[in-house]
């Protein structure tokens, strides 16, 4: 089973802590980035769950850990880890996610459950070819494309249909 399709079925998440916050540091050191504790605090509070966590959240998290849950620390942190691909925002709820692939340049395709608010990160360019071809066909030239679908995940549905 892929990291992103982890999302939406029962996991034991330590492995994927353990796992994010080793490729964060790997990507940290072979960019010479600083990954402050207050970052890797912020992304370990993404890693907990596979869902969008909005950005108050992440300060009511530090705040029970003990840490600086002053606005300004937290959003730079998350500015941080998504300026770096260490995280995504979901612009269509306003959160975060970890991300599923850091360090790798990827056009992620966000599957949010709009119950749960799980999130699976899958790669758009599967399905950005037709949406590439009609950039192309009018002269433009795409540099980012991100693709936000809401739906129900599996245990949501199986609620709703109960």
């Amino acid at each position: 089973m892929t990291e992103q399709s982890l999302a939406f079925v029962d996991h034991e998440h330590g492995g994927c802590i353990a796992r994010g916050i080793a490729d964060a540091e790997a990507l940290c050191e072979a960019r010479s980035l600083r990954l402050t504790q207050a970052r890797r605090r912020v992304l370990e509070i993404l890693l907990q769950e596979h869902r969008a966590i909005g950005a108050y959240e992440v300060l009511n998290r530090l705040s029970e850990l003990g840490e600086n849950a002053h606005p300004p620390a937290a959003y730079r942190a998350l500015d941080f880890l998504v300026e770096h691909g260490l995280a995504h925002k979901i612009e269509c709820i306003n959160a975060f996610v970890a991300c599923s692939r850091p360090g790798e340049g990827h056009a992620p395709a966000f599957l949010i459950c709009r119950d749960c608010r799980g999130v699976a990160e899958t790669d758009a360019s599967l399905n950005s070819t037709p949406l590439d071809s009609a950039a192309e066909d009018v002269g433009f030239a795409v540099e980012r494309t991100s693709i936000e679908v809401e739906g129900l995940c599996p245990s949501c549905r199986t609620d709703a249909a109960g």
